[in-house]
Parts: C-alpha cells; structure tokens; sequence
C-alpha cells in the first residue's frame, strides 16, 4: 500500500466485525424493546430493517 500524505498509512490488520470471532460463547436474545431500538436506529439511517451494526450497538448498551 502507497502512503498518502494527507492521509498516512491505512492499517489492514483489522477485520470487519463479521469476520471476527464471538467473545462471548452464549449470546442472549434482544428482548422486544431492544428490538424497537434497533428498528428505529435503522429507519434513521435510511433501512427498512437493522442490521448487524444496529443490533450489537443495542446490545452493548448497559441495562439498567
């Protein structure tokens, strides 16, 4: 890879989420309000349903 100046050197040593392995080995279902969550999250951004991105950034949010 050429380095741009403006820019500098891009890594490539990291991988798309969805090339990397779960941490966690039990992953819990989105309960209907995480859901409702996500869905909004996607409309927002212009998707008629969410996707991956949608849902673990639902899930990572700490539950009260």
């Amino acid at each position: 890879m050429k380095a741009n100046p403006k820019y500098g050197t891009m890594k490539s040593t990291t991988k798309p989420v969805w090339d990397t392995k779960n941490p966690k080995k039990k992953s819990t279902p989105l309960t209907p309000a995480q859901k409702a969550k996500a869905k909004a999250s996607a409309e927002a951004a212009g998707r008629p349903y969410p996707n991956l991105i949608d849902n673990m950034k639902v899930a990572k949010k700490k539950k009260k």
